[in-house]
């Protein structure tokens, strides 16, 4: 099973996003039972809320399944052990997550559109309030990631 953990600042939008996104794909693709997908912040600003309303109201209008119940939590160093992915949103959170993890594990830690065909940050829509820009930059993430496990045999 490969234990993934999408990691942003407050996990109240992009990595809540990128967590039912990539669950919705694993469903879509017969491979539930080869993930397990969960999300984390790099801050305590947020701990113990909801998921960001407009974040979800983005899911609902792409028909991602979500569950109401997430709360954000942050990330911990033990999370280095606990997941073989740690995927981060934008070059900031890798560093906070490096920080956080005490550790520079090339093997565990990524930016999430470094899969892409096109490497970038996915800008934060607390700030940009485009979270339409920041949902297909998630999707376009996930999508790939998947790619790559398939393509490399990973599941």
């Amino acid at each position: 099973m490969i234990k993934i953990c999408f990691v942003c600042l407050g996990n109240i939008c992009r990595s809540p996003m990128a967590e039912f996104i990539m669950k919705d794909l694993i469903v879509k693709n017969n491979m539930i039972n080869s993930f397990y997908i969960t999300s984390k912040a790099t801050s305590y600003e947020e701990i113990g809320n909801s998921i960001y309303p407009p974040a979800k109201e983005k899911l609902m209008e792409k028909k991602i399944f979500f569950d109401n119940k997430k709360k954000a939590s942050r990330l911990e160093k033990e999370d280095l052990n606990k997941f073989d992915y740690i995927i981060g949103m934008e070059e900031k959170n890798i560093t906070n997550i490096k920080r956080i993890l005490n550790s520079n594990d090339e093997q565990k830690i990524f930016r999430l559109l470094d899969y892409s065909n096109n490497p970038r940050d996915i800008s934060d829509p607390w700030y940009t309030n485009d979270f339409e820009k920041a949902y297909n930059d998630i999707y376009e993430g996930c999508k790939s990631l998947l790619d790559f496990f398939i393509e490399n045999n990973i599941v």
